[in-house]
Formats: structure tokens, C-alpha cells, sequence
């Protein structure tokens, strides 16, 4: 049988040095087809509340296209991983949840020490623009505008746990998108750092993705600048981004 093939354009930024002998950034592009049947996509805190009301309010923009998203993965095989931190006990029952933790414990991929350069924005204050106050746990499930399929989709906010259920399918490439970039993207245990850190290929859906920042602070720039700083940071150095045109025309 012919496998379904997702088709990514991967973009990085590469430091070179010009014709003029001067440093600077290029963006490169690499084509790549992967078997959708070992990709898989993860949802990151793509939480049903947020103690940010500027946070809830671009979520919801970008709510259906990660919906549509989401569906058109996993009608092409790709695995989905929904992964909203802190609220496994509302999906203690869920078969996805189950799924997860029936899976039989596997040796995973050491874990390297990696340089850890600064971000490129100033979030010490919690990132929120719209004058929330103090952070608090405002959220207790995914949103229920993302569908999860209770016979193929699984739950999981471990990043061992979700290694352990998805290494052995044969991953060949994971993909992330949800919130946010500067702070659960790249450091919960099944996110970007964790897994570059394991070898393993991930890459961001970079049109599906916010910050938490908050122009008041260093670099002084609109909220979205401050995304589009973030994204370019991860592309130097981490990992690659794609566009979710990438899987929807998959």
C-alpha cells in the first residue's frame, strides 16, 4: 500500500556572511516529505481560558484554522497529540488519555546539553498586554473548539509519556502549535527544547502560535513583532518552522 506523504517546506535562519563580508541572517528553505503516518502533530495549551484577555482574544482567531488543521492531519494518518498542561484530571477517563498510559515503557533517546541563547523579548512581567494583574490557573481543559478523536487521538501534558507512545509508531517528524511560543512552546517536557534536546525532528506551525508579551517592555515593539522576533528566534536556534498551508494542502 502507498503511503500518504506530507509535504513540508521547512524554513531556518542561517548566520552567513554576505559578498560584502558582512554577518547577517538568511532565511533558508527545505523541502521534505515525510510519511503522514509517522508525523505527528501536538497541540500545546490550547487552553479553554487564560487569566490574559489579550491571549484568549487571539486564540480565538486562530481557533478554527487549528480545528481545520487538526482535522485534515489526522485524515491523512498523521497521529494527534493534544497536550493542555495542568488539566490531565479532566481527561483522567478519556480513551485518549488512556491510550497514552497503557503504552509499555520504552528507553528513550538521551537527553544532550544544548546552548541556550536569550530571548529576544522581555517577558519578566508574565507577557500580558491587556492589564490582567497577577497570573493565575484560569484554565481547566483543552478549548473545545479543537475536536479530539476518541478512537485515534491521544492526551498527555508528559513529555516521556508521549515519547513512549509515539517512538515506537516510527516518528519521523513532530509538529507543534498552540501557545505560548516564548514560554510553553519551548519549555514544557514535550516541547521544542525537550525534543531537540532528545535528537528528535520537530518543527513549529508557525502561523498558529502567540506570544505572551507585552509591548510595554524591551524590545518596545507591537505585540504581533514581538511574535514574528520569537518565531525567528526559534528558527536560528532550535528548530525549523512550517506554514499549516503545509498540511492543509498536504
Amino acid at each position: 500500500m502507498t503511503q500518504e506523504l506530507l509535504p513540508l517546506r521547512l524554513r531556518s535562519q542561517k548566520l552567513i556572511q554576505d559578498d560584502r563580508g558582512y554577518n547577517t541572517w538568511q532565511t533558508t528553505f527545505e523541502e521534505k516529505e515525510v510519511p503522514a503516518s509517522a508525523t505527528a502533530l501536538l497541540l500545546c495549551d490550547v487552553w479553554d481560558n487564560h487569566h490574559c484577555r489579550g491571549a484568549v482574544e487571539r486564540l480565538e482567531v486562530m481557533l478554527p484554522r487549528m480545528n481545520a488543521v487538526v482535522r485534515a492531519a489526522r485524515d491523512m494518518g498523521v497521529q494527534i497529540v493534544h497536550a493542555p498542561s495542568e488539566t490531565m484530571d479532566f481527561y483522567a477517563d478519556h480513551p485518549g488519555r488512556q491510550r497514552v498510559l497503557a503504552a509499555p515503557t520504552i528507553e528513550l533517546p538521551p537527553v544532550r546539553n544544548l546552548p541556550e541563547p536569550p530571548l529576544p523579548i522581555d517577558a519578566s512581567d508574565g507577557g500580558d498586554d491587556t492589564g490582567g494583574g497577577p497570573g493565575y490557573k484560569a484554565w481547566s481543559r483543552q478549548h473545545p473548539a479543537i475536536e479530539i478523536d476518541s478512537e485515534r487521538d491521544v492526551i498527555s501534558d508528559n513529555g516521556p509519556e508521549i515519547l513512549t507512545y509515539l517512538l515506537p509508531r516510527g516518528l519521523q517528524q513532530l509538529l507543534i502549535m498552540g501557545v505560548h511560543t516564548n514560554m510553553c512552546i519551548l519549555n514544557r517536557t514535550f516541547a521544542i527544547k525537550a525534543m531537540v534536546r532528545r535528537g528528535l525532528p520537530i518543527a513549529l506551525v508557525r502561523d498558529l502560535t502567540d506570544t505572551m508579551y507585552n509591548p510595554a517592555l524591551p524590545p518596545y515593539v507591537a505585540h504581533a513583532e514581538g511574535t514574528r522576533l520569537v518565531v525567528e528566534f526559534i528558527e536560528k536556534f532550535w528548530c525549523p518552522t512550517v506554514l499549516s498551508d503545509d498540511i492543509l494542502r498536504g
